[in-house]
């Protein structure tokens, strides 16, 4: 058997090609796991383009041929071999895979909720990446919402740590006087990041959410009706120059983010998430106004997990998770639909389509490499 995986260059992330790998023998404590369904957002292309900074490439390593990289996806997987005494062919899997058809896992102690991959090459990067959930004890699954889960889930793990960031420092005194809210500026507004932020800080008082998106996906962003006001790019100057303000830049349009800061001379806070226009990322540096800090969501986890608890932690995003979903999924106004895509042709088409950002925002892919898995 071989395994088959979608490779990128990592500095031409257009120029792709699959490669078939035959599989070895596991060894005692391994298991191998068939990766049944994955999602592909724009996130992923995040991934990739921060791959060397963030160390995203080394997750999947192509030690063959390092000028490639395999990108990493959330998806959900089935225990296809088993060489470890407690975890049984059949059983299914959620977590942080490679856009490929398998893969091998080295399970360290395992809970009846989850695991961590301990393979040698995995062990100095950051443990929620590395982390396995058994589904059927995992809080958030369910088997009849299993592809928003893979979609959504990882996002709204960062939306709501976004949130809760700027909450855990005050907005950064932009919401400091009363009689005046405080803006939240989010670019990219169409992106499922960043309407899950728009949720979380809906709740919040004191501030106005702000989205900025492209003149074609204006609309959608109003329907789902967690900003307050939505605004073209190009309509920055409808944004009161005086205004405290943060901005949550999951664009990565360098452009736009000079602009921005030029224009907004109370802008408080900047922070970097994403790159969903990838064709326009640039430095951060020379900027007017504070400096654009990336924002890393496992600081976030790793501070709160020591004030409240990994339980305490875990009941807060579940909660807020099952809100988001309900909303998500409503009969009524559904937020997304999903695709699925089966096949090499139909993951590198798909693929192609998200790297361009010409994916219509209303549309969720959900891929799957080998047919008839």
């Amino acid at each position: 058997m071989n395994t088959l995986y979608f490779e990128v260059r990592k500095n031409q992330l257009g120029t792709t090609e699959f490669r078939s790998t035959p599989n070895g023998a596991l060894l005692d404590g391994q298991i191998r796991v068939r990766i049944d369904r994955f999602a592909l957002t724009s996130n992923n292309i995040t991934y990739a383009a921060m791959g060397d900074a963030m160390q995203y490439w080394q997750f999947f390593p192509v030690a063959q041929d390092p000028v490639w990289g395999r990108i990493p996806v959330w998806g959900f997987g089935t225990v296809a071999e088993s060489r470890h005494p407690l975890l049984a062919q059949g059983e299914r899997l959620y977590g942080y895979f490679p856009m490929a058809s398998g893969l091998d896992i080295t399970p360290g102690t395992i809970s009846g909720a989850h695991f961590f991959d301990t393979a040698p090459h995995r062990g100095g990067l950051h443990p929620v990446y590395n982390q396995y959930m058994r589904c059927a004890a995992d809080p958030f699954y369910s088997a009849d919402t299993e592809d928003l889960q893979a979609l959504l889930r990882p996002l709204f793990i960062t939306s709501w740590l976004i949130d809760d960031f700027l909450a855990d420092h005050t907005f950064f005194g932009a919401t400091a006087d009363p009689a005046r809210p405080g803006l939240v500026l989010l670019s990219s507004a169409s992106s499922k990041t960043a309407y899950g932020t728009a949720f979380q800080l809906l709740r919040r008082e004191g501030i106005e959410v702000v989205g900025f998106t492209s003149p074609d996906n204006v609309t959608f962003c109003e329907s789902l009706g967690c900003y307050h006001r939505v605004l073209t790019y190009q309509q920055l100057d409808q944004i009161a120059a005086d205004a405290p303000s943060i901005y949550v830049d999951f664009a990565g349009n360098a452009a736009f983010r000079l602009a921005l800061h030029s224009h907004c001379k109370a802008l408080q806070y900047s922070s970097s998430i994403g790159a969903t226009h990838v064709e326009e990322m640039g430095g951060a540096k020379d900027l007017p106004g504070p400096k654009a800090t990336l924002f890393f969501a496992p600081a976030q986890i790793k501070k709160r997990s020591a004030e409240w608890g990994s339980q305490g932690l875990s009941q807060r995003l579940v909660e807020s998770w099952r809100a988001f979903i309900e909303t998500v999924s409503h009969a009524d106004h559904p937020w997304m639909t999903v695709q699925h895509h089966v096949g090499p042709d139909a993951v590198l088409a798909t693929y192609l389509q998200v790297l361009g950002g010409r994916g219509d925002p209303r549309i969720g892919h959900m891929l799957t490499l080998t047919e008839g898995t």
